[in-house]
């Protein structure tokens, strides 16, 4: 595994100018063989509507100073966890779920662990008792890899009409 030494931390108070467009040309990059599909062309608008949530946090890796890759969610709010199959209605101490939106890494940068680094530091210092994220369902080995790194699959969603069916994978962050 490759050492990422340039990851820099963002928060939804703490997102610099430039920082949308960062976002969009690293995913036309990740993407750029798949940008024919509707779906793909609307991540302008999940980067507005993420960026904008209470609580979003982001970690993008550098390396001379070029993004080579970033992860990104927000906390759910208590209650309102959309991935579980009936309302949810938290216990005394819960700390919640932290949705994990987006880990996306550049063709030239990928196999070498740098998605995982991103991850980490992105989950680090969460206080959120668990962590949730979607995957397309034809992507077994992406299944696989998070199941790696503790998620466990819980269900299948398709949140959107024209976007693929995704496995519903929760980790356990703390007890």
């Amino acid at each position: 595994m490759t050492s990422v030494t340039d990851l820099r931390h963002y928060g939804h108070e703490s997102l610099p100018d430039g920082f949308r467009q960062l976002l969009v040309d690293v995913h036309a990059d990740a993407y750029a063989d798949a940008m024919d599909l509707e779906f793909n062309r609307k991540f302008p608008w999940f980067v507005d509507h993420w960026t904008q949530m209470a609580g979003f946090t982001c970690v993008v890796a550098f390396e001379d100073g070029e993004p080579t890759g970033f992860a990104y969610g927000a906390p759910l709010q208590q209650g309102r966890e959309w991935w579980r199959p009936t309302p949810y209605e938290p216990h005394n101490g819960a700390n919640g779920t932290y949705a994990v939106s987006e880990i996306m890494v550049r063709p030239n940068w990928r196999k070498q662990g740098i998605a995982e680094q991103l991850h980490e530091a992105l989950l680090a210092e969460r206080e959120e008792d668990l962590a949730v994220l979607l995957v397309d369902s034809t992507h077994p080995k992406v299944q696989e890899l998070y199941g790696r790194w503790g998620y466990k699959k819980v269900g299948e969603q398709q949140p959107f009409a024209d976007s693929p069916l995704y496995a519903v994978m929760v980790k356990i962050l703390r007890v």
